[in-house]
């Protein structure tokens, strides 16, 4: 699995809100920001900004991708959970499909919260909602079930992002913004994309689905794409506070 090829994927799904959110945030006058779960540097090799960027993940393996994608930044392993800066020394602290993996989010936003300056900004800008997960057919909504418990396995808090805002408020981080990715906004998966999609699924599913199973719904999946019946929605939210 080509993790660094999915987090690409993904900040592409968040490219437009990220836009709009990090303008709005001040990233184009901002000394100091941060991104906690910087993966393989997906999002920081991207980013268009006057300040120091820094990164910090748990996964040394991941790091060392970043080093190569994002070698401007200045990256840190460490947990979430115990960020090793000083107080209020970043303009923007931000997290991209980090928090559903973090078995303590409130701590993990408390942290973020910390070491931003007052009156800077934190910013979770993806939390997906997988318990209203939508799939047609309804042949393929067994995908979604399988998905959930596979995820549920691995650590994830797969109805996290429904709670997203309430978390910002437990945090003590003033909510100035919230929604969901729209729909209308993710195109209709390229046979690539659809490639990599499958390649997380099997992944997940692997051991607890039998294979012949899998490719049953693969091919399935694969007509309704060409059909143009397939329907794949996962409320995805973002929060925005300071």
């Amino acid at each position: 699995m080509d993790w660094h090829k999915r987090f690409v994927q993904q900040a592409v799904w968040t490219g437009p809100l990220r836009s709009y959110l990090f303008k709005q945030s001040g990233m184009d006058t901002a000394s100091r920001v941060l991104e906690v779960g910087c993966g393989t540097g997906a999002i920081l090799t991207g980013l268009t900004t006057p300040a120091a960027i820094h990164g910090l993940d748990l996964e040394a393996g991941r790091l060392v991708e970043a080093r190569l994608h994002a070698p401007q930044a200045i990256l840190t392993r460490a947990d979430a959970l115990s960020l090793p800066y000083p107080a209020g020394v970043f303009d923007i602290t931000f997290c991209h499909f980090l928090l559903l993996w973090v078995h303590d989010p409130l701590r993990a936003l408390r942290e973020m919260k910390r070491v931003t300056r007052s009156g800077g900004n934190v910013l979770a800008l993806a939390e997906p909602d997988y318990s209203a997960r939508l799939d047609k057919p309804d042949t393929l909504v067994p995908l979604g079930r399988w998905q959930i418990a596979a995820l549920q396995r691995q650590g994830a808090d797969t109805s996290l992002g429904r709670r997203l805002a309430e978390l910002f408020s437990q945090a003590g981080i003033r909510l100035i913004e919230t929604g969901t990715l729209q729909p209308g906004n993710q195109p209709q998966l390229t046979e690539e994309e659809r490639d990599l999609e499958w390649s997380v699924l099997e992944a997940d599913l692997a051991g607890s689905v039998p294979a012949n199973e899998i490719q049953r719904l693969r091919c399935l999946d694969e007509s309704a794409w060409e059909s143009h019946q397939r329907v794949l929605y996962v409320p995805t939210y973002f929060a925005w506070g300071q």
